[in-house]
């Protein structure tokens, strides 16, 4: 059987997963009800450049990172101008901003960064209207141990001015290599391995990225355990002590895991509640397997693997288990396999792997059904969405050996994460923040 596995992952009691904390300024294109953002053509990508950043570190890396993040949202287009003529638009102390010259590289959006005694400030430009559009004080210590994550809030939070919706540069993106799990930031920096055993399997994230639900394999078969990323402790979630326990997923409210329970008579899904309680009884399997469980986000809905059909498909049924419906068209006879769903953010989809001679990632969109092939480069696998609903990373083996990549949905833009051969089973985390310094809202 194939095992679906959202590998995910943060499981380092002593790493905080830190997000600036900010001290607002007026929004000054604020009306209220209204938000203004940016002023640029309908069904185009604004231009926007980073102005390079001096602090006592004397290097531009702030600049590199965040222009990065703001290439990799696939919302904006980065005007990336060398340090000399970037320099030429910044103004002496008092002076004006030239727009119009600004506005001659195509930009829309001007972003200046500041380094202060406390932190960061950071102020954005509508360039077609000659004014700020926001300005924040971040606070920021480049001597921090996580401070490049930090400094991908700064890239979220000028999103978030100018679309109205943060970015989902501040995640963290988990997988398995060589059987050990492995987390890795957004842009693909700060890879740091989380396990030192090899029975590692299936990991998904809580809804507050605070813990990680997963699957231990041992010699009497496989368990779910919890684990707390802030303690390191952990907690046994399955109650029997040999068989099968996979593909285990936090609903929606955190308060509760599902996962697969395997017996003599199939494999079926139990729910297990965090507080106490043996698990119960979610399908009815009657010798079949149904595995790999997905919740809307309203959680209302799981979408699994079932092979009640004969061979694996996707299915959706409510969350108490009644009303099953299969999800992907299936024919009898024809040859197909569908397998490791995983329900968008937004809830306006489910992306799954589609075996057609190689694995696919395919997508279906719950209004009107009809399936999108999104992938078609070599062999790829194991979706996870982003955040935003708008990107997922899977494992491919388009570069040779099987490596994570991101893929934008919209504009089919992807490119590679991890340069580990090896790497595959990804689980993307959700907007990650730490409670004592500020946090952000998607």
């Amino acid at each position: 059987m194939r095992i679906n596995s959202r590998w995910i992952l943060t499981a380092i009691s002593a790493i905080t997963i830190a997000a600036p904390s900010v001290a607002r300024s007026q929004d000054t294109t604020a009306v209220p009800g209204v938000r203004l953002g940016l002023n640029y053509a309908p069904g185009t990508k604004p231009g926007v450049i980073v102005l390079p950043v001096h602090d006592e570190y004397d290097d531009d890396s702030l600049r590199t990172i965040v222009q990065r993040d703001l290439d990799y949202s696939d919302r904006m287009n980065v005007i990336a101008l060398d340090d000399q003529t970037a320099r030429g638009l910044v103004p002496p102390p008092g002076g004006k901003i030239n727009f119009a010259l600004v506005a001659k590289f195509g930009a829309d959006l001007l972003i200046r960064m500041t380094p202060t005694t406390q932190g960061l400030h950071v102020a954005a430009y509508d360039v077609s209207r000659g004014q700020l559009l926001e300005s924040n004080h971040f606070l920021f210590d480049r001597r921090d141990r996580d401070w490049r994550f930090a400094l991908h809030g700064v890239s979220d939070e000028i999103e978030n001015w100018v679309f109205g919706k943060r970015g989902i540069a501040q995640t963290r993106i988990a997988y398995v290599n060589n059987g050990t799990l492995h987390i890795v930031d957004s842009d693909g920096a700060e890879t740091r391995r989380i396990t030192t055993g090899r029975g590692a399997l299936s990991p998904a994230w809580s809804p507050s990225g605070e813990s990680v639900v997963y699957t231990v394999l041992g010699n009497s078969g496989t368990q779910v355990e919890q684990l707390d990323v802030r303690t390191g402790r952990t907690r046994r979630i399955s109650q029997i002590r040999a068989g099968l326990n996979i593909t285990p997923v936090y609903q929606p409210g955190g308060n509760a895991i599902l996962y697969a329970q395997g017996t003599g008579n199939g494999t079926d899904l139990v729910l297990a509640d965090l507080d106490s309680g043996p698990p119960r009884k979610i399908t009815a399997g009657r010798g079949t397997d149904n595995t790999s469980p997905s919740y809307s986000p309203d959680g209302r809905q799981i979408a699994f693997i079932s092979g009640k059909s004969g061979q694996p498909q996707v299915y959706i049924m409510d969350a108490d288990g009644s009303n099953v419906q299969l999800l992907t068209p299936y024919k009898a006879g024809v040859r197909s396999y569908r397998a490791s769903p995983d329900w968008a953010p937004d809830g306006r989809a489910v992306a799954y792997e589609q075996q057609n001679g190689n694995f696919q990632i395919w997508m279906i969109d719950l209004r009107d059904r009809i399936p999108k092939q999104l992938t078609s480069e070599g062999e790829n696998e194991d979706p996870s969405w982003a955040p935003d609903g708008r990107h997922i990373v899977f494992s491919s083996t388009r570069s040779g050996a099987k490596e994570l990549w991101i893929l934008d949905t919209e504009s089919g833009r992807a490119r590679q994460l991890t340069h580990t051969a090896g790497a595959r089973l990804a689980a993307w985390s959700p907007i990650l923040a730490n409670p004592e310094v500020g946090t952000y809202s998607q």
